[in-house]
């Protein structure tokens, strides 16, 4: 129900109008599959309002990787103004036809047979290895963790060190994760000397021999585009529903294995960036619209499925043949925060009490031992609390922030966490609680899935508020003794937050065990490496059955009959 709502925006004292609230359709169906769909290109953004509907082993200590039993102290390590009238102007994507996709794929196999020789020589120094990593205490160690890996590698292989790259000391602007505004200034500064730019994310393992071995397959002189396939299994909203007709055909890295971008390529791609901007867009799943941009309706390679890029966990045996690996275990530094340490804020309305609340109280709402819910309606039997702020169709801006406020005015400051959920939210408290032994609440820490918008022009980025939100009591402090403010009740909470937190220089924190959408909505595969924290929506699935596959607190993985076993991390 409704499309985008624009108004101005306080934020620090600075007017932004403008702001296209995408808070809508809680219930609207997919289209029905056609030949020509939306696309998610970056270069062709859909309506605003649609777009976000959508850690040892033998095998880690041999990489060099020290794991053991210990604890973990992590050391503590504007907004933009949106043009309403070009916001108003934009178009709906253009249309993917099917039949095309088929046919350009099939050219991309064909290339790559053609391409690909074991003749091609190849010397380290001639990759550059980039870190996905981000700048919290924890993150950031992490990451400086595997490049040390990596030239200890290298060194141990007698070769000339390569050039490793964190992300997030690579640029400063909120826009550098998104990877794409980075390419020219690898073109610029590594093309005359490398081949090769792998990609991986602060978890992955790499084993650089057999790195190179691989990469020594495909030609550099050539473009290409490698990396673990992944596919959607059905037309998903946080793809906006790209491909509908079959969604299997288009493949896009899962970057927990690692992907990698011959230079030709880069310097193809630098020469686009250079004569057409990237548009203020919305960026929702990373992987998925890099993959569009690169194959550029056709114009550019398909992602190339190269199977020694792995997510299989170091200790199982089917990584013998593997360059990468990933950690598939949930990180646990120390002993998992206190149960009083962690508050949890429900938001509800009258009209979601008697579908909503009972599922919550079927599922997680045990594990929490701090939890209220707030409504425009105060029922006793629940309990609600009406925070005096009416309900709003989209937005929940005034309800957050008087959250916010009650949560730091009214709660002991030994509950140090505050997590705001909706009440179609499944989440796992315990394994939150898990995660936060790795974060010094002591920072301020905003932690959830990552989104962006205007990530192209200067925009920001910010924690989409279904898979949850969560806050360090410092972060909360801080945010409210600052002049940023919603301009309405109905305004998008989760990015008036982006904005307000950007404006202070405090970068969100993304963590991708957290889902905006459904279990249904993310490749099996890309799940099957993850022990998730939450995921968000109850349409069309059985959220009590959703809950205890993917969530509930067991010794069994559900899904995959392995355990889940906790390990200890040790930087």
């Amino acid at each position: 129900p409704g499309g985008p709502s624009f108004g101005p925006l306080l934020l620090l004292g600075l007017e932004s109008s403008g702001l296209a609230c995408r808070r809508s359709c809680r219930h609207c169906p997919p289209p029905t599959p056609s030949r020509s769909v939306p696309s998610a290109s970056s270069g062709t953004p859909l309506t605003p309002w649609l777009l976000p509907l959508v850690l040892a082993t033998s095998k880690e200590r041999d990489l060099g990787i020290g794991v053991a039993g210990g604890g973990l102290s992590p050391t503590r390590s504007a907004g933009v103004n949106v043009e309403l009238q070009e916001t108003l102007k934009r178009e709906t994507a253009s249309a993917i036809d099917a039949e095309d996709v088929k046919k350009d794929a099939k050219n991309s196999q064909n290339l790559g047979k053609s391409g690909t020789s074991n003749k091609n020589d190849l010397d380290l120094k001639e990759v550059v290895f980039v870190i996905q990593s981000q700048s919290n205490s924890f993150h950031a160690e992490r990451a400086k963790q595997l490049e040390q890996n990596i030239l200890k590698q290298a060194a141990d292989l007698t070769q000339e060190l390569p050039r490793v790259l964190l992300v997030h000391l690579l640029d400063k602007h909120d826009g550098a994760w998104t990877i794409l505004p980075l390419l020219p200034h690898f073109s610029t500064s590594f093309s005359r000397n490398s081949s090769w730019v792998f990609f991986c994310e602060e978890e992955t393992r790499i084993h650089i021999p057999k790195l190179l071995e691989t990469l020594r397959r495909y030609d550099p002189s050539k473009e290409w585009f490698l990396g673990k396939a992944l596919h959607d299994e059905q037309s998903t909203i946080i793809h906006h529903y790209a491909f509908a007709e079959d969604p299997t055909i288009f493949k896009f890295p899962d970057f927990a294995a690692g992907w990698a971008l011959s230079f030709p390529l880069i310097n193809k791609l630098t020469k686009r960036l250079k004569s057409e901007s990237l548009k203020s867009d919305f960026t929702i799943d990373l992987k998925h619209e890099i993959a569009l941009y690169i194959w550029d309706k056709g114009n550019g390679p398909h992602l190339t499925s190269v199977p020694e890029f792995c997510t299989d966990d170091m200790s199982s045996p089917k990584t013998t043949s593997c360059a990468t690996m990933f950690r598939t275990f949930l990180p646990l530094c120390g002993n998992p925060v206190k149960e009083m340490a962690v508050f949890v804020a429900v938001k509800t309305c009258k009209k979601f009490h008697d579908d909503r609340i009972p599922i919550v109280k079927q599922t997680w709402e045990s594990q929490a031992s701090l939890i209220e819910y707030y409504s425009d309606y105060s029922e006793s039997s629940i309990p609600t609390i009406d925070l005096g702020v009416p309900n709003t169709e989209r937005g929940h801006c005034g309800k957050t922030f008087a959250i916010l406020e009650r949560f730091l005015n009214h709660s002991s400051d030994t509950t140090t966490w505050l997590v705001i959920v909706d009440d179609d939210t499944l989440i796992s408290i315990s394994r939150l609680r898990n995660l936060l032994s790795c974060y010094d609440s002591s920072e301020p820490v905003f932690l959830g899935e990552r989104y962006g918008y205007g990530l192209g022009t200067g925009g920001y980025s910010y924690i989409t508020g279904g898979g949850g939100m969560v806050f360090s009591r410092e972060a909360v402090q801080r945010l409210l003794d600052s002049k940023c403010r919603c301009y309405s009740n109905d305004a998008p909470d989760d990015m008036v937050l982006g904005m307000c937190f950007s404006g202070l220089g405090i970068p969100v924190t993304h963590s991708p065990l957290f889902h905006q959408a459904r279990p249904i909505d993310y490749p099996k595969d890309y799940l099957s490496h993850q022990v998730p924290i939450s995921f968000h929506k109850h349409w069309n699935i059985d959220p009590i059955k959703a809950y205890f596959t993917w969530l509930a607190p067991s010794g069994e993985d559900v899904t995959s009959g392995r355990k889940q076993t906790l390990y200890k991390e040790e930087l």
